[in-house]
């Protein structure tokens, strides 16, 4: 089966595939995505717009109480780590680049909390740039498919994905390819993921 295939499968399946969080620009994608480390996007929904409402910008959030930050974000996972680093982040943004979110990779990973994933993230949904986030549904659905082998790392998938993909359907195979191992081949489900896949096509053709 081809990459284009499983593209085609994966898009019948998942047409309005897209990121789950609620975001008005880069800098609120960049705290949400950073927020939702462990933790369900459906979760960081529920206390993005009290925050952002309290601290709509770089600057007013650089200046806030870690422990005030902390109050918004206590129904998700690792709240008082995340506090810290969406604060030491805005302050950063603002110090460093006239706050403003920027706009590579290199400079993305400088800021405080903030991975590889994350500034991939940011790349391809906040600024349209062609970049492939690799979470941990697309690693695990990237090696079943043998787009990747079992042992590499992270960023060995990243370099083969960015290869195998057309550079135009990065951001696209990145939602795609985390949708299909988020309900189909997930980490519980160890069944073939060309056989998953097959019946997907079938579903569609019907």
């Amino acid at each position: 089966m081809t990459v284009a295939e499983i593209i085609e499968i994966l898009d019948a399946e998942f047409p309005n595939a897209k990121s789950d969080l609620n975001y008005r620009n880069p800098f609120e994608l960049l705290i949400a995505v950073t927020l939702s480390a462990q933790t369900t996007d459906v979760a960081v929904n529920k206390v993005t717009p009290a925050l952002f409402e309290r601290y709509p910008t770089p600057y007013s959030l650089s200046q806030a109480d870690v422990k005030d930050v902390e109050s918004y974000l206590k129904t998700i996972g690792l709240y008082r780590n995340k506090a810290k680093y969406i604060v030491a982040c805005a302050s950063m943004l603002v110090d460093d680049f006239e706050g403003e979110v920027p706009r590579t990779r290199t400079q993305l990973m400088k800021l405080p909390g903030v991975g590889r994933k994350t500034a991939n993230v940011v790349l391809a949904e906040g600024f349209k740039l062609p970049a492939i986030a690799v979470d941990t549904h697309v690693e695990r659905v990237a090696k079943r498919l043998k787009l990747a082998k079992p042992n590499d790392t992270v960023e060995d998938v990243e370099r083969k994905l960015m290869r195998k993909i057309p550079r135009e359907d990065w951001a696209r195979a990145h939602h795609l390819l985390l949708l299909f191992g988020r309900y189909h081949s997930t980490a519980r489900n160890e069944r073939d993921a060309f056989e998953l896949l097959e019946e997907l096509k079938e579903k569609h053709q019907r």
